[in-house]
Order: structure tokens, then sequence, then C-alpha cells
């Protein structure tokens, strides 16, 4: 069994303005914890492709998971990757 990972986080999409098409409202993203971004008041997020992306913080809420949902999550995105 996995263990949680503390600094893995998730958000959830609540704004898109300009940005509709490459980010759908109410998607569940992973957040990757980038220092540089947060002091430039934006997030960095993983995309469906794998690949991460900044955006600005107000277009997200963060949530937390129940730990046998970010199980499959984590086990998707590790399906998906390998498939690459």
């Amino acid at each position: 069994m996995r263990k949680r990972n503390p600094l893995k986080k998730f958000v959830i999409c609540v704004y898109n303005e300009g940005q509709e098409a490459s980010l759908p409202l109410r998607k569940i993203y992973e957040r990757i914890p980038d220092p540089d971004a947060e002091h430039a008041v934006q997030i960095r997020v993983i995309d469906e492709d794998g690949e991460d992306y900044l955006h600005p913080a107000n277009y997200f809420v963060p949530i937390e998971l129940p730990k046998d949902v970010e199980d499959a999550v984590e086990s998707a995105a590790e399906l998906e990757s390998a498939r690459r």
C-alpha cells in the first residue's frame, strides 16, 4: 500500500477566464509545490498529458481527497504515464 505524500496536494479549477479551452472548470488537478510560483501568486498544476503549467492561484481552490480516491488518481496517472 502506498503512503500519502504530504507535499502532494490537489486543487479544483473554479475560474478560467481567458483559458476556457485548456482549463476546464470543476476539473481536479495535482498541484506541484513551487515556491517561486507561489511568491508570484501562481500555482503549478499537472494536466491530463502529464505536463505542468503555471496559472493564477485564484483560479483554484485546494481540496483534500479521501485516501482511496487519492490512491486511485495516482494509480491512473502512473498507468497513463507508462502508456506514453
